[in-house]
């Protein structure tokens, strides 16, 4: 039986449980529980992370922790008892964890490793803590140490700033607002800006000197020096060094560390310096050889300096290699490192290339216990500690310390009777009162111990010398008195023996007869002579003899007239002794009565280092001198008194205010000084108004906290001594003082009279004194002293620096103890609102008054706490809401809209004082209870005054809600806050319902409550879907989710509305939208009904809802592009889905309305819209792949313009589009994009409005810019071809206008342009068909097929691997087929892929001879509607022995919406046909590409534009090598055997085509082989002559003898010369020299079809590929050249060669395999070579329905108004007329009726056509006769200014242009394409021979010539071409129907000139005359 757990509620999860058993819990481990019920070992409950799924585990998988439960019962929670911090270490580090793995997937390794490392760190302190092992002190370090990672880890992972206190996080409920806001603030701060060190520490290792002439030990010392003043700043370190430079106790680390202490931050300057000398130890040269002589001198070495500054920049832990320089003249070494400070560093030796001294540097920052804490290894191995001379910055007290320092300096010695100077050295001793050295109490610096003995350097020859050698005595006090140093002179003999002979000696007694020590300074000393066995032992002797010059009395001349001299510096670091004889004047006062007025006087110039340490005795002086004679002496006491207490003030000495503190409570013991204190202080403050001069009292009142603090005391011991007498005595005296300062307060004085600054320093001081006045007196009575004192200050105060001081004692009030007492403070508070209440209305001292608001707000939240009196707590909320609600809301407003000051310091400052005021704000509503917000609404007298409220109010509450409030991390602080203003809006809703409906409707503050509620609910600090599940988790326990909350009070506030809803449409619907868009069911489901209720107003008021409709569009769509907005949203809008929710879906109420119709049609459009805006959204997002951006942004661009008509959104979509382009340097596409903004213009003046990123310009200007913009892409895109149509249209609008200037450069970048084309190389794309199938693709791409134009170089495998990569979801599919419904709606994503062969439209400029292939190339690949992909296979059973007998291919075309390329690189598939192609038609087709492909490569040949003969060489030799070998031979077998005739009857004409190639390819390789011979070089003659052979054997097993007379007439035109005099579309005959042939008929061939050749026939597959493709193919032009189809005989078994590769597709290497199932691996994802298809191996002659079809007639001629009437309706197409010279003998019968036969009658006009007559003439217009330019009679082309070009890209004419008046038709058409033309069937060609296509009659005629002229040129076709006609282009003539043999050849065609007319024609027939229509206004006029 299941029983509820009483105390087992929580536990940890010890082992994984996999939960297998019935309603079992997969538990892992760590897992946190919480239990609900227990039976029989198992528990029942819930994983804390995951409550909503409950379930059994077993008890022991579960250990079991402490914990406290809230709320026991079905929704009980629980908080385990443990410490915060480890809680907190908990759940940081389950948050982290998830996010750690995340930053290993975006490769953020750094922060990863580091991360690492921090959680390893935590999670080893928190067993360290878990533990319970630790001390106190150690625990709070631990603590501290792990809040310090948690909230670096926090930082680091844009995580919140957790606020805490003591280590623990804080709970916002249980503490105020304004506190919350100062932790926050604090721990802002704090990782901000880490408060600046004011201590700072050198930390130095020596490791060693590093030189190469050592041998001798040496000794090294560093101090501090600053180069400024000139003096060390420090003492010496010391270190010892062995002969190889390394220090001699390695084991010993304290001899080789230091740290040079308590450095200030004014020494980290750049002229203070890190000094080293080093000393030698040896003998007197350092080149003496080694004798007999073991003396060992101290002898100068070398110097080295560095700045501190330099450690400063360099990091922190560097070794250094100081340059050791060498001392060239002794006597300048005293002196040496100011010469190397100073950079005087050239007469100094470097001692040696490579000498120098590594040591480590390190500057460490705080005090010496905080280092002992962080860099514990360093102290525990041992480190000496360097002092600074003198006292640290600042003294503490208890610091003992008692230092001489001696330096000895210089000495001036005479010769002695020497020849040469002396080598001094000196020693020094220290000797005790009794004679006795002093042991280890000589130290030449830290590091070494002390020793006796100190023995100076020794400078060689010198009777002067200088040594600047410091030395410290650390001598204890006792042992001062009667001590003295000695110091013995001797001369060190250079001689063998190398004596010291003693020859004199000085000495200087520490002490002085009165108890001063040795005054700090230089002393000259005598040097008393004496011989080498002088007794200096017995000290009393000499020590009456005197020892300094100074003391030497005038009758001494004898001592006075002595040259030698020595000098020593001294300087006392003491905490004991003094030098200082007033000080002990003062002291020793009783001894000397008569000098106590002297010794007072004088205590003001004593420095206060020596008064700070004799501070007690000092103190209990002044009280005895007080206590003993206080009539005489009671105010220089008193003056005195306060000379000591301010000298505490100074930051250097105030760590003795506790000292002062400690006497007063233990030591002081003037019971009587309270009476003379008092009278003294009164006597002070009743003189403030008279006296002149201010400072001395104004010192007075300064030290008046410690003034009280000895009165106070001085009471108490005499009320404890006498039993409380004279109590009454004592409350008068203390009453008359305040009233004296209350009557000087009282006088008005201007803000410069010395009384106004004595009344400021009293305020700043008077808050201090509070505490002491509560030791007599009682609450109430302080309280009441401080009332009537502030409020004694006047009124109207002229003072500025007063009322700021004012403030601030305010301030102090506030926050000291006497105003945390509730008695006094409701005496207080008066007061203090009051004066806050003018300032802040005035807008003064903010700062100051947000920090008096926020203590008494904190103040008051802990009251609450406490359980104090709800009424106390109660009446002073209301008193301050009362007296500064309204004024704080204003001065939060002021504020806010202020500008923000420049500094940043100001900045701080000023973000502070916003930020503590809105938490002032937030505090005191969170305060406020039902009454106090009953008792604030009805304080309103008017109507009026509670509108200005709630207006700023809201404003206020919205200005909160900003995102730059707070920080970004500060979420804690944001819940809080909104937590505040949903509860404060709740109560005021219920005034807004009261007080503004019904006929006192306010539609300003309505608007105001509806905005700060949308504000509200969309914060990011709500979305509770982008949180950590955690961090929701907490949230919602916490507030629940405060969006649905607003949501429903937003419901309910609009129902109250009724008619009035009508003044918030449509304003309102934006951002009501905007809150229905965030994810949240509850909120959506509440918000929904308001758009149908907006709806249903609307539809009463207008009659539609037309302004809805438009609103929620353009909304939806900036809210979308923002990143809002989900699936389930528009399942909301659109119910696709049964929605669970008080209400039902919008969908399902419009559906109830009488307006349904138009309602649900919204709904839908809206549903549509959104699901392109979602797929939008999503592809934007950071990361996506540009593909699929711009395939989204196609998508919706097109739904805007074809559905929404919205032309602005269009234009605006369109530019998004083509940054997309350009970014992804898509420069062709970037094109095609802009044109279509390009074309929604005309050549206008109309001005146009700014608009994106255009400034206001005219309509002209702007066009003219687009076209320049688009010409530079096209340039860039390599499209020149397109460039220059937009070139000509541009020089035509200069030529009109007369601006030469631009129409010159126009042609020169037409001109430019032509260039390119001709001289640079073009790569030649691949096209590919994707399929994209399933659910789960974009909506853009579901179940659709497109066609995408490849990248440069990239071939089908690479193009299938970027696809995968864009879609890492989908799966390859391995087969061709058309998939079959499962996959449609499979839940995947498959993508099918394979390569398609474009169908150019330009057959015309593809089949002449003469167009170089740099033009052809962009025709073949430019403008493609049309791709086909074939696929082979054999019908009936395969004939093994001749396979060409059954092979049938599989044709497939797709047709696209749009031409590629165009705005995207992949267009939808708009239609597929597929058609079966025979083996007989295969056949033909393969031959006559193998015929084109020769008969191009022989004429590039001819015309010598092939730079080697190899491609013909290859060629030749692949056919030659196939026919020998059996290929025609096959054929022959296959279709001319009589079964084949007999039972195929019907191909009778195909079998005589097959049978005409054969021989014709047979010629051509006759005459192939003679131009062969003609260019063959000499080396490769022998294949030439093998080729002839194998020729001939070729055509006898053909049984050729002769061709037949068709055959020797053939169509293949050989030219010579350049492609310019080759412009003959007839082809002819010529011999190999030149000669002219006749042209004959032939079927058309398509050359763009294939890159690379293959035989035209074979026996065997791989005979033919190896035959075929085994050659290399080294010329470019071979990659060029018309290739030939292959059929399934071409295997891929042979790979075809590496040249012919690179260039060919990678689809075009072989055949498909048809797999029998479909495979969908990933890992097979690209088609194997087997397995591509093989679309790019087979020809691409159209279908034989194609290849007759005449050219078809546009609608060019049609005018635009209704594309319903049938096209013979509106136009009559002019009869065409044949226009050749050629054909003049030609029957007019046959002529005329060809004509009638190619034209038919006009199809109708797709419904979106909209293109010009200009266009569409140059689009179908057929290639006219040409002629050679030798024998034509067209004169020479001179370019007219006044010439119009009618072919230009966008017309003038209004009816001719891209666009329409208005609405949707003012868009060009870019999406959809319709099929307008119409082709014949196979059956309707004629079958007697046709004329070729140069002889095709003009499909538009004209009167004149020119026209005809002008339209014989094949333009570059163009995208507004195909995008208004698609269909209506020529369908090229089949090469049969060529001119008769007997006709002359065709005149050349003259140049395309542009047709000079004045004017724009609409046909052929318009009359130039005709008036230009005015253009009709648009939709969107100014864009």
């Amino acid at each position: 039986m299941w029983i509820p757990t009483e105390h087992e509620k929580y536990g940890v999860v010890l082992a994984s449980f996999r939960g297998t058993v019935q309603h079992g819990l997969p538990l892992e481990i760590g897992d946190t529980v919480q239990i609900l019920e227990r039976c029989e070992g198992w528990y029942r409950g819930f994983i804390l992370k995951n409550p909503n799924f409950k379930g059994i585990f077993p008890t022991s998988y579960i250990h079991l922790k402490n914990a406290h439960v809230k709320n026991k019962g079905q929704f009980e929670t629980v908080i385990p008892v443990e410490d915060s911090v480890i809680t907190e270490m908990t759940s940081t580090l389950r948050d982290w964890g998830a996010m750690w793995k995340q930053l290993y997937v975006k490769n953020e390794g750094d922060l990863f490793h580091r991360l690492w490392h921090v959680m390893n760190e935590i999670l080893d302190l928190r067993r360290q803590v878990l533990v319970g092992h630790l001390t106190h002190d150690r625990m709070r370090d631990v603590k501290q140490h792990i809040t310090a990672r948690l909230d670096w880890g926090n930082e680091q992972l844009g995580l919140d700033l957790v606020p805490r206190r003591e280590f623990s996080m804080v709970d916002p409920d249980e503490i105020s607002v304004t506190e919350l806001y100062r932790l926050m603030e604090h721990r802002h701060r704090k990782k901000e800006t880490p408060a600046a060190a004011s201590t700072h520490h050198l930390f130095v290792h020596v490791k060693s000197l590093m030189s190469a002439n050592l041998g001798e030990e040496l000794e090294v010392f560093f101090h501090i020096y600053d180069g400024r003043e000139n003096r060390p700043l420090s003492e010496r370190f010391f270190v010892k060094l062995n002969k190889s430079g390394l220090p001699k106790s390695p084991e010993k680390t304290e001899r080789q560390c230091t740290l040079f202490v308590d450095l200030g931050s004014s020494d980290l300057r750049k002229d203070v310096y890190i000094v080293v000398h080093i000393i030698r130890i040896g003998r007197m040269g350092a080149g003496e050889k080694k004798n007999l002589c073991s003396v060992q001198y101290r002898r100068p070495f070398g110097c080295a300096v560095v700045s501190i500054a330099d450690l400063l920049t360099a990091d922190s832990k560097d070794d250094h290699l100081l340059k050791v320089y060498a001392c060239n003249t002794e006597s300048e070494w005293h002196q040496i490192h100011e010469n190397l400070i100073k950079k005087a560093n050239s007469r100094y030796n470097l001692s040696g290339s490579n000498t120098g001294l590594a040591v480590a540097l390190q500057l460490l920052h705080g005090d010496i216990e905080q280092l002992r804490r962080e860099y514990m290894v360093l102290f525990t191995r041992g480190v000496s500690i360097t002092r600074k001379l003198g006292f640290s910055d600042v003294i503490m007290p208890g610091e003992m310390r008692n230092d001489l320092y001696i330096t000895l300096e210089r000495g001036e010695f005479e010769k002695g009777g020497k020849s040469v100077a002396r080598n001094v050295e000196i020693t020094v001793y220290v000797l005790d009162i009794d004679g006795l050295i002093l042991k280890t109490h000589v130290a030449a610096g830290s590091g070494e111990p002390g020793g006796d003995e100190y023995h100076s350097l020794v400078l060689y020859h010198n009777n002067s010398p200088r040594w600047a050698e410091q030395i410290k005595l650390p001598i204890p006090v006792d042992m001062f008195r009667g001590s003295h140093v000695r110091f013995e002179f001797r001369h060190c003999s250079t001689k063998d023996k190398g004596e010291k002979k003693l020859f004199g000696y000085s000495f200087v007694p520490l002490m002085q007869e009165d108890g001063r020590t040795l005054p700090d300074g230089t002393h000259e000393l005598i040097i008393h002579k004496c011989e080498e066995n002088t007794n200096l032992a017995d000290c009393p002797r000499y020590l009456k003899l005197p020892f300094s010059k100074v003391n030497l009395p005038s009758n001494n001349q004898t001592l006075k007239g002595t040259k030698e001299s020595f000098w020593i510096t001294s300087f006392l670091c003491s905490t004991k002794l003094t030098q200082n004889g007033d000080m002990l004047d003062l002291l020793k006062w009783r001894a000397h009565p008569e000098r106590i007025n002297d010794s007072l006087s004088k205590l003001k110039e004593i420095d206060g280092s020596e008064i700070v340490k004799f501070l007690q005795d000092t103190l209990d002086t002044l009280f005895g001198i007080l206590d003993e004679s206080s009539q005489r002496y009671g105010l220089k006491v008193f003056d005195s008194l306060v000379h000591i207490i301010n000298l505490l003030q100074d930051s250097k000495f105030q760590h003795f205010k506790p000292v002062m503190d400690t006497y007063i409570e233990s030591h002081f013991a003037g019971a009587l000084s309270y009476r003379d204190l008092i009278k003294v202080l009164k006597w002070y403050v009743d003189r403030i108004v008279d006296a002149e001069h201010q400072d001395h009292i104004q010192q007075v009142l300064k030290a008046s906290e410690y003034i009280f603090k000895y009165i106070i005391q001085s009471r108490r011991l005499f009320s404890l001594a006498t039993g409380g007498q004279n109590e009454e005595e004592f409350r008068v005296c203390i009453h008359e003082l305040f009233m004296s300062i209350r009557f000087f307060l009282s006088q008005e004085n201007k803000s410069t009279s010395p009384v106004a600054q004595t009344q400021a320093v009293f305020l700043r001081t008077f808050p201090a004194v509070y505490g002491e006045l509560l030791k007599i007196f009682t609450v109430r009575e302080v309280a009441g002293f401080v009332r009537e004192t502030l409020g004694s200050l006047p009124t109207a105060v002229h003072a500025d620096c007063l009322e700021a001081v004012k403030l601030q004692c305010i301030a102090k009030t506030v926050e000291s103890q006497l105003y945390t007492n509730p008695e006094s403070r409701c005496i207080l508070l008066p007061v203090v609102l009051r004066v806050l209440q003018a300032h802040m209305q005035e807008q003064r001292d903010l700062v100051m008054c947000a920090r008096i608001l926020t203590s008494m707000l904190s103040l008051i939240k802990k009251e609450e706490e406490n359980g104090t009196a709800e009424p106390v707590v109660s009446e002073e909320v209301e008193l301050i809401v009362e007296s500064l609600l309204g004024v704080l809301l204003r001065t939060i407003l002021e504020i806010s809209n202020r500008p923000q000051p420049a500094g940043p310091t100001m900045r701080l400052q000023f973000q502070d004082v916003t930020g503590e005021f809105v938490a002032c704000l937030l505090a005191l509503l969170r305060q406020m209870s039902d009454r106090h917000y009953q008792q604030l609404l009805q304080a309103f007298s008017s109507k009026d005054n509670l509108r200005d409220f709630l207006l700023q109010i809201f404003t206020v509450f919205r200005i909160l809600i900003r995102p730059e409030m707070f920080s970004k991390d500060w979420t804690v602080m944001r819940l809080v806050t909104n937590n505040v203003i949903i509860t404060t809006v709740l109560y005021l809703s219920e005034a807004l319902r009261k007080n503004f409906l019904n006929d006192k409707f306010d539609y300003k503050v309505w608007d105001s409550y509806f905005y700060l509620s949308v504000i509200f609910i969309n914060q990011p600090c709500l979305q509770l879907e982008s949180f950590s599940p955690s961090k929701r988790k907490r949230i919602l326990e916490k507030y629940g989710d405060m969006r649905v909350m607003m949501g429903c009070e937003i419901f309910s506030m609009w129902q109250n509305l009724g008619e009035h809803k009508l003044n918030f449409i449509p304003a309102m619907i934006g951002p009501f939208l905007e809150v229905t868009l965030v994810p949240q069911p509850d909120l959506r489901n509440v918000m929904i009904p308001i758009f149908h209720d907006m709806m249903d107003w609307e539809q009463r008021r207008s009659g539609n809802f037309k302004q809805v409709e438009a609103k929620l569009i353009d909304k939806l769509d900036s809210l979308m592009s923002e990143g809002k907005g989900d699936e389930t949203y528009r399942e909301l809008f659109n119910s696709i889905i049964p929605l669970f929710g008080p209400y039902p879906s919008l969908l399902k109420k419009i559906e109830r309305e009488t307006w349904r119709e138009s309602g649900i049609s919204l709904i839908a459009t809206v549903t549509r819209l959104m699901e392109r805006l979602l797929d939008y959204r999503d592809c934007m997002k950071l990361g996506e792949v540009d593909g699929k951006k711009i395939g989204c942004t196609v998508s919706l661009l097109n739904f805007y313009k074809t559905e929404l008509n919205k032309e602005e959104m269009y234009i605006r979509y369109i530019h998004k589009l083509y940054d997309l382009h350009f970014k992804a340097q898509n420069y062709t596409e970037a094109s095609y994009t802009l044109l279509l903004y390009d074309e929604l213009l005309e050549w206008s003046e109309r001005p146009l409005r700014e608009f994106l990123n255009y400034p206001m310009q005219s309509e002209w200007q702007r066009k003219e810019y687009l076209h320049l913009t688009i010409v530079q892409n096209f340039d860039r895109g390599k499209c020149w071809e397109n460039g220059i149509i937009l070139c000509r249209e541009l020089a035509d609008q200069y030529e009109s206008y007369y601006d030469y200037r631009n129409l010159s450069k126009m042609r020169m970048m037409e001109a430019s342009l032509y260039d390119k084309i001709m001289d640079q190389q073009r790569l030649e794309p691949e096209f590919f068909r994707v399929g994209f199938y399933g659910k789960k693709f974009p909506f853009f791409l579901r179940n659709k097929e497109f066609v995408c134009r490849g990248h440069d170089y990239e071939r089908l495998e690479a193009f299938q691997q970027r696809m995968l990569n864009e879609f890492p979801h989908a799966i390859a599919m391995q087969h061709v087929n058309q998939p079959d419904q499962t996959i449609y709606q499979a839940d995947a994503q498959y993508l099918q892929i394979y390569a398609v062969t474009p169908i150019p439209e330009s057959q015309d400029v593809l089949q002449r001879d003469g167009v170089p292939d740099n033009i052809k190339s962009f025709y073949k690949f430019n403008h493609i509607w049309r791709f086909r992909y074939d696929r082979p296979f054999h019908k009936g059973t395969k004939d093994k022995e001749n396979e060409f007998k059954s092979l049938w291919v599989e044709r497939t075309t797709l047709t696209l919406v749009q031409s590629l390329p165009g705005i995207s690189r992949w267009f939808e598939v708009d239609k597929r046909e597929l058609v079966e192609v025979s083996p007989l038609e295969n056949a033909i087709e393969v031959i006559e590409n193998k015929n084109l492909q020769l008969r191009t490569l022989i004429t590039q040949c001819q015309s010598r534009q092939m730079q080697n003969i190899n491609p013909l060489t290859m060629c030749l030799n692949g056919v030659i090598d196939a026919a020998v070998n059996g290929g025609l031979a096959r054929y022959q077998e296959a279709f001319f055997v009589k079964d084949y005739v007999m039972n195929h009857p019907e191909d009778g004409e195909k079998i005589g085509r097959l049978r005409e190639l054969m021989f014709e390819q047979a010629h051509i390789l006759e005459y192939g082989l003679t131009v062969h011979e003609k260019f063959v070089p000499q080396d490769m003659r022998p294949l030439h002559k093998k080729l002839v052979d194998q020729f001939h054997l070729m055509k006898s097993s053909l049984g050729i003898q002769e061709f037949p007379a068709y055959v020797r007439a053939s169509p293949v035109h050989f030219t010579n010369g350049s492609p310019r005099t080759c412009r003959n579309s007839v082809p002819n005959i010529i011999s190999p020299d030149g000669g002219r042939g006749v042209a004959r008929r032939s079927l058309p061939s398509y050359p763009a079809v294939n890159r690379y050749s293959s035989s035209s026939l074979s026996s065997q597959a791989s005979n033919e590929v190896s035959n075929i493709t085994g050659q290399s193919e080294s010329s470019d032009e071979v990659f060029n050249m018309q290739p030939s189809p292959s059929t399934s005989s071409l295997s891929s078994n042979h790979s075809a060669s590496p040249n012919v590769t690179s260039s060919a597709p990678s689809s075009a290497r072989g055949s498909p395999q048809m797999a029998e199932k479909h495979k969908h691996s990933r890992e097979n994802a690209c088609l194997s070579p087997r397995d591509r298809p093989v679309s790019a191996i087979f020809p691409n002659p159209m279908d034989p329905a194609q290849r007759a079809a005449p050219h078809q007639i546009g609608d060019a001629t049609l005018p635009r108004s209704d594309p319903n009437l049938s096209a013979p309706d509106k136009v009559r197409p002019t009869p065409s007329s044949w226009s050749l010279d050629s054909v003049k003998e030609g029957a007019p019968s046959f002529s005329d009726s060809f004509g009638k036969m190619l034209c038919p009658p006009v199809p109708p006009r797709p419904p979106y056509s909209a293109g010009s007559s200009a266009k569409n003439m140059r689009s179908q217009s057929p290639v006219s006769a040409s002629r050679s330019p030798q024998k034509t009679t067209v004169p020479p082309f001179t370019p007219s200014p006044t010439e119009c070009q009618s072919t230009s890209l966008v017309s003038n004419s209004p009816v001719l242009s891209g666009s329409y008046s208005s609405g949707i038709s003012s868009l060009s058409r870019c999406s959809v394409s319709e099929a307008s033309g119409t082709e014949l069937p196979a059956g309707d060609h004629p079958a007697h021979p046709l004329p070729p296509p140069s002889t095709l009659p003009n499909s538009v005629s004209s009167s004149s010539d020119e026209p005809i002229r002008r339209e014989n040129k094949t333009p570059p076709p163009y995208s507004v071409y195909e995008r208004n006609n698609p269909r209506s282009r020529p369908v090229p003539l089949p090469h049969s129907l060529s001119i008769p043999p007997q006709a002359d050849p065709p005149a050349l065609p003259p140049k395309p000139h542009q047709l000079r007319t004045g004017s724009m024609k609409l046909d052929g027939t318009s009359d130039p005359r005709v008036p230009r229509p005015r253009p009709l206004p648009r939709k969107v006029s100014q864009l």
